[in-house]
């Protein structure tokens, strides 16, 4: 356990910024899954404007550290390489 202030205040930061990467880390993977659930659907258009949405939240993750940018990229240009073989 945290015995100075500042290693106290780092705690309780670890722990608000925990909780906001695991919402935000979640958002995105229910928008891949909206997005894997319309190709097997094959409807391309909705799986297109959804890819939109989900590649700002992924790449807002990986702008702020909770993700790598490599894993962002990858994730997005696998979902779009599925998208377009519909």
């Amino acid at each position: 356990m945290a015995t100075h202030k500042s290693a106290k205040k780092r705690a309780r930061q670890t722990i608000v910024r925990t909780a906001r990467n695991k919402t935000k880390t979640s958002s995105a993977r229910s928008a891949i899954k909206k997005i894997r659930a319309a190709i097997v659907e094959n409807d391309k258009t909705t799986a297109a404007t959804l890819l939109v949405t989900a590649q700002r939240l992924l790449d807002r993750l990986a702008k702020t550290g909770v993700i790598k940018a490599n894993a962002a990229a990858r994730k997005t240009s696998r979902l779009a390489q599925q998208i377009n073989k519909l």
